[in-house]
């Protein structure tokens, strides 16, 4: 399990969010600059142990009215190859020292173990709290969506655009994927929603119908923009059917 430390970061989360969110397609503030507040989130862990994995949440105050977006993101102690175009910006760890940060719906760190909630191989932790298990994130997976404990993720490439970040997600059985055979077994879609609404599907628990046309969803809870004391729950991520590009 990550550990969560109690320490300096500089900048912090929210300053590097405020410089890269008008960069990004789905940011709905275009020409004025971001008045972010956290609201809720959840971590997953890296199985190596080497590469934090954080689903954030911010509320930005700039326009007339507050908009909640969900910010996915890495931490690394390196570079990682061939991601300048996804790097948010570095920041100093008052533990770990210095962090890259990253867009982490394009680190294949992150997408194999959000695949892998939706499988309910992962387990979402406490956003703020050391081994604890977040109870608000529920996964659920159709049937139809084939993928079962022993599909792993092989390789991913996610596209922006206003309405979210479609990663388009390349699959293989475990012994594939660890073997000689690497040839990829499936494709499936992951929609990750930048913008969060509260929703009727956010509220449905794992025996309710899934939208149509949808293999999966991982829903959360955060934070009412108005009243802390107001949990809010809605979509963080879909899983449809794909096509190899």
């Amino acid at each position: 399990m990550a550990v969560i430390h109690e320490t300096t970061l500089k900048p912090n989360k929210l300053e590097l969010l405020t410089d890269w969110l008008p960069t990004q397609p789905w940011y709905a503030g275009a020409d004025r600059t971001p008045l972010l507040s956290r609201r809720g989130g959840f971590r997953l862990d890296d199985p190596q142990g080497e590469v934090g994995i954080e689903f954030v949440v911010v509320t930005d105050r700039s326009g007339d009215l507050p908009c909640t977006y969900l910010t996915p993101l890495t931490y690394r102690g390196a570079p990682l190859d061939g991601a300048e175009a996804a790097l948010v910006g570095t920041m100093e760890h008052g533990v770990l020292g210095r962090r890259w940060v990253y867009d982490g719906t394009h680190d294949p760190v992150l997408v194999a173990e959000l695949l892998a909630l939706f499988q309910g191989r992962a387990e979402p932790q406490e956003q703020d709290r050391s081994d604890a298990r977040d109870e608000s994130v529920v996964h659920r997976l159709s049937d139809a969506a084939g993928l079962d404990a022993s599909t792993v993720f092989r390789a991913a490439t996610a596209v922006s655009g206003p309405h979210g970040t479609d990663i388009t997600v390349e699959t293989a059985t475990e012994g594939q994927a660890t073997g000689r055979t690497q040839s990829a077994e499936g494709v499936v879609g992951i929609q990750v929603r930048r913008v969060l609404e509260s929703s009727a599907h956010g509220e449905a628990g794992e025996d309710a119908d899934l939208p149509q046309g949808c293999l999966g969803t991982v829903t959360a809870a955060w934070r009412s923009a108005d009243d802390d004391a107001e949990q809010l729950r809605g979509v963080f991520a879909t899983l449809r059917a794909a096509e190899r590009h």
